[in-house]
């Protein structure tokens, strides 16, 4: 069974009575396009999402008919439509006036990029990301998903969960294994996430893949739940982890601030990030 499937089949074992199959297995199959797969066959997405061929059939006919997926050929693939649910959160939930501020601010003063992200399961999810004119090896914008175990914004979030959540997370030990560097087994990662929370912050150098350093904070909402991070992101040619970590942590922990103070004034935003 492919990680989706197994991932549904855990969420239906506990559902709520009122809980739409049909609606979950749509949006699996919305899901199942990405960058490595932009075009795909019935059978492709059968597979992809672990649906019998039928139903992915059903849930295709249903998404072409309301303009989120088209046809080339015998291929399925992704219509600019799908675009409007994204940025319906970020229109309802009022992301640039209280998120994009303090992330271009930090851009501006650092020539970094700049990102927030939530958990999402074992990923972080990039909800704001402003960037740099320099190329990356590994590009992010808002969308983008990466492994929370190589990430300093995965490591800045999952350091402050509560000790239950935290453990469950490392649980899922042995990671995959990006880099010489990527923190892969269990004991070494829960030995990393409690100097993180000690030092209250996490900076990462070539885990995801060689060539960037990057320093992350935590995002704190009502009660001290921990919700989202911020980072700066750059290339290790332009400056070294120390020097990062020295110059851009007090810019982080002032935007980290700034936006806790600006998500007091929108509680709907931070119930949306909350996990």
């Amino acid at each position: 069974m492919g990680s989706a499937g197994a991932e549904a089949t855990i969420r239906e074992a506990g559902k709520d009575p009122e809980f739409l199959s049909t609606l979950e297995r749509g949006l699996r199959v919305l899901k199942a396009f990405d960058e490595d797969h932009p075009e795909m066959t019935l059978s492709e997405v059968a597979a992809k999402t672990s649906l019998p061929p039928a139903v992915a059939r059903r849930c295709l006919i249903t998404l072409v008919e309301l303009g989120y997926v088209g046809q080339h050929e015998r291929k399925f693939l992704l219509r600019p439509a799908v675009l409007t649910i994204g940025s319906a959160f970020l229109a309802s939930m009022q992301i640039e006036q209280v998120v994009l501020p303090p992330l271009q601010a930090l851009r501006d003063q650092t020539g970094d990029s700049a990102s927030l992200a939530v958990l999402s399961g074992a990923e972080i999810l990039y909800v704001a990301h402003v960037s740099t004119d320099r190329r990356f090896r590994v590009a992010a914008g808002v969308g983008t998903r990466f492994p929370f175990h190589a990430t300093s914004l995965g490591k800045a979030l999952a350091a402050f969960l509560p000790e239950d959540e935290r453990a469950a997370l490392v649980a899922a030990a042995p990671f995959q294994r990006f880099t010489e560097r990527t923190v892969t087994e269990g004991a070494a990662l829960a030995e990393r996430l409690g100097l993180i929370a000690e030092r209250g912050y996490d900076s990462a150098l070539d885990e995801l893949d060689y060539g960037i350093v990057s320093v992350a904070v935590p995002i704190f909402g009502r009660g001290g739940r921990v919700i989202a991070s911020i980072n700066c992101s750059t290339s290790t040619t332009r400056i070294s982890q120390d020097e990062l970590v020295r110059t851009r942590l007090p810019l982080l922990r002032q935007a980290a601030g700034e936006i806790e103070a600006s998500l007091k004034r929108w509680p709907a935003l931070e119930a949306s990030l909350r996990p």
